[in-house]
């Protein structure tokens, strides 16, 4: 085992481990199959612990047949005996459990890589067929719940795509070396971007946020109608008083001027000396003949509207 991918793996377990996330069970190296006196590690988040299945026992914790480490337990040498379920399980004494896998020892000289945890909808998945010896890749034949599904000549079996139909049992035989033992393959749907019915209900912090935001909108709503309704009445009235202004500039304009005339006649009245047309001119004899002479005063006023007052026109005329 690489001493870089432990570090990593434990790296990973602490990580999922302060997150308070509940962490599947860590196989080191991740396959599901192995060869019988290979090592392998298993790893557990904190406050959890490695139990197992086998034909040995079950619920048996890492004790006699691994070396427990903390939440890590590492077996150094794998028999056939030790093929069986694995799991993490809560040591608070809860009932809480991770999903479990399946580890197979081979005493034979084939093997199959495969995934050892579900795989993602969608995803690419690679089948190895491994020999013991020699180590390197050799052509084999693929085969899926006991049914042939193809030869590969370099050993790998490439899965395009994977859906819900790929999930079941597969082995692969190397002529000449044997066949390896059976590893399921399960696939898990991919999450839906819509929310589904198993949706957990959010939580009394979210609800309470989203009822002051749709508070704080209805409140604002609110406010924002009154101000219409406000500049809607001032509108009104301002197009009333234009209106009114019109109107009565309107009247002004069609005014006319009013003139007022006072009419004075004046009589006067003068006497002349008339020679009598006697024959003497010493013997005057004076006639008097009085003449009526009328003056008449016209005066104009004219007024307008808004306290207009011209000066009176006067027009004097001679009357007989």
């Amino acid at each position: 085992m690489r001493p870089t991918s432990l570090a990593a793996s434990l790296f990973l377990a602490s990580l999922l481990s302060s997150t308070g996330v509940k962490a599947d069970l860590t196989v080191i190296p991740s396959r599901s199959q192995f060869f019988e006196g290979e090592s392998v590690t298993l790893i557990c988040e904190d406050g959890w612990t490695v139990r197992r299945n086998t034909t040995r026992g079950t619920r048996k914790r890492c004790e006699g047949w691994g070396k427990l480490n903390g939440s890590t337990c590492n077996m150094t040498f794998m028999h056939p005996s030790d093929t069986g379920l694995y799991w993490c399980e809560s040591m608070s004494g809860s009932s809480s459990s991770s999903s479990s896998i399946q580890l197979s020892v081979s005493g034979g000289s084939v093997i199959l890589q495969s995934p050892v945890l579900p795989v993602m909808e969608g995803d690419d998945v690679t089948l190895s067929c491994r020999a013991k010896n020699p180590t390197h890749n050799l052509p084999a034949a693929f085969y899926k719940d006991g049914s042939f599904i193809g030869d590969e000549t370099t050993g790998n079996k490439i899965l395009n795509s994977v859906k819900k139909s790929d999930e079941g049992l597969y082995k692969c035989n190397v002529k000449g070396h044997g066949e390896s033992p059976s590893s399921r393959i399960s696939v898990k749907e991919k999450p839906s971007t819509t929310s589904s019915p198993s949706t957990p209900p959010p939580s009394s912090s979210s609800s309470s946020s989203s009822q002051f935001l749709l508070s704080g909108l209805s409140s604002l709503s609110a406010g924002v109608v009154l101000v219409l309704l406000v500049l809607l009445v001032l509108l009104v009235l301002l197009v009333k008083r234009h209106i009114n202004r019109k109107s009565k500039d309107n009247q002004e304009d069609g005014e006319e001027s009013l003139t007022y005339t006072d009419v004075q006649i004046f009589q006067r009245k003068q006497q002349k000396d008339k020679p009598n047309g006697g024959s003497d001119p010493s013997a005057v004899v004076s006639t008097v003949t009085t003449d009526e002479v009328s003056y008449g005063q016209i005066i104009i006023r004219e007024t307008r509207k808004r306290d207009y007052k011209p000066e009176p026109k006067v027009v004097y005329s001679t009357l007989r």
